[in-house]
């Protein structure tokens, strides 16, 4: 049986979770070559003396330097990094076969494309790596043959409904699709009275009905800027243009997506919301394997609804379509006014319902240029964190 030595980029966030949890299951087929994370210092400790990482890496140098005691307390021999570039190292250390990108937002980025640019098995659930650059991410998978899979639930299923042998290192537009259905549960609030959004309280908002997912990510399914993202990124998978792509609310998160072909099929992956289904389909693949997630029960599962998202409930999903249909480097800019917004609701400095206008001026206040280098793309991300954050005070001022 051949081994497959992973790196698990964001192992404390809930993919590393599930991928941690994934990896268990065949150890010996799966060994874990490094851990990483920010500051969650105690769960990194379990997870080294569980799975026994050759390396722990900790972006915040103090927390590492606590984690480097607390292991060596407990006789671990897993050596501790600290700092973003020990984040790349570890993703393009040759040991290394393949490479879960679950840093959320764009931390994740740069070692993600260090990945890519080492010929990994890139399992890519960082979506903002696509949103942010691309044009950078898919040459670097092109030129080094690296292997790039998605992971969020979404791509995946459109993945497995495209024909046999199509490989994301390879995008071309499948012959015959003519339409790709991208699912979403539509958050907590898909029913919720639009004059009640101002008052929505972070806790609210991070409770998914159907999805165990971190705060960042959840504000984001419930504004369905989430699905805005993935809808840049699957342009960049499956090379579409944004019209072939359609969002379409379905709030039993069953189906995970469709592709309509012109002979009039539709394929979909249908199964029970669990991020580990996704995560044992990338890593084994082409092969499958046991994920740990209960069979779908047809018999029990109940009806199927979809229906067409609400532009006024979801606006950001809107701004996501502008910002892709002007290119270059617009998407960047979308997503760092989005990280701002998300982060000042989160600390209750924002109103839910003021998201979208921090994203829509960011928006307007930067010319998009072209993405052709890191240097360019990282340049419209930390303006448009400036602009975003402007915003944000002068908002909070004008209330105080």
């Amino acid at each position: 049986m051949k081994t497959t030595q992973i790196t698990i980029l964001g192992s404390t966030g809930s993919i590393g979770l599930s991928t941690l949890d994934v990896v268990a299951r065949q150890p010996e087929r799966f060994p874990v070559y490094a851990l990483t994370a920010h500051r969650n210092v105690e769960r990194m400790r379990e997870q080294c003396l569980a799975h026994q990482p050759e390396v722990a890496v900790m972006v915040d140098p103090d927390a590492a330097d606590t984690l480097r005691a607390a292991l060596a307390a407990a006789g671990s021999r897993t050596e501790v990094r600290a700092g973003a570039e020990a984040l790349a190292e570890v993703a393009r250390e040759p040991r290394v076969d393949a490479v879960m990108a679950a840093i959320v937002g764009a931390a994740g980025l740069l070692p993600t494309l260090a990945a890519a640019e080492a010929g990994k098995r890139v399992l890519l659930a960082n979506k903002e790596a696509l949103v942010m650059s691309g044009a950078l991410l898919m040459d670097a998978v092109r030129r080094s043959g690296a292997c790039l899979l998605p992971i969020d639930s979404e791509h995946n299923a459109i993945f497995q409904c495209l024909p046999n042998g199509y490989v994301c290192a390879e995008p071309v537009t499948p012959h015959g699709a003519r339409r790709i259905w991208l699912t979403a549960s539509g958050g907590p609030f898909r029913d919720r009275p639009l004059d009640s959004f101002a008052g929505i309280t972070p806790d609210e908002a991070c409770a998914h009905p159907n999805w165990d997912m971190g705060r960042k990510i959840s504000v984001d399914s419930a504004t369905m800027m989430n699905k805005g993202l993935e809808v840049i990124e699957a342009c960049w998978l499956f090379a579409v243009v944004p019209s072939t792509i359609q969002v379409v609310l379905h709030p039993q998160s069953i189906v995970h997506s469709m592709v309509a072909y012109d002979d009039g099929s539709v394929l979909a992956q249908l199964g029970n919301p669990d991020m580990r289904t996704p995560i044992a389909h990338a890593l084994a693949w082409p092969e499958r394997m046991e994920s740990g997630v209960e069979p779908l029960d047809l018999l029990t599962m109940g009806k199927l609804e979809f229906s067409e998202p609400e532009a006024a409930r979801f606006p950001a999903l809107g701004l996501a379509y502008a910002a892709l249909e002007r290119g270059g480097t617009a998407t960047a800019v979308l997503n760092a006014a989005n990280e701002v917004a998300v982060d000042a609701f989160l600390g209750e400095r924002l109103a839910f319902s003021e998201i979208p206008a921090v994203i829509a001026t960011t928006l307007e206040a930067i010319e998009a240029e072209t993405a052709d280098s890191l240097e360019r793309v990282l340049g419209a991300d930390r303006r448009a964190r400036e602009v975003a954050s402007e915003y944000v005070a002068n908002l909070r001022q004008a209330v105080s």
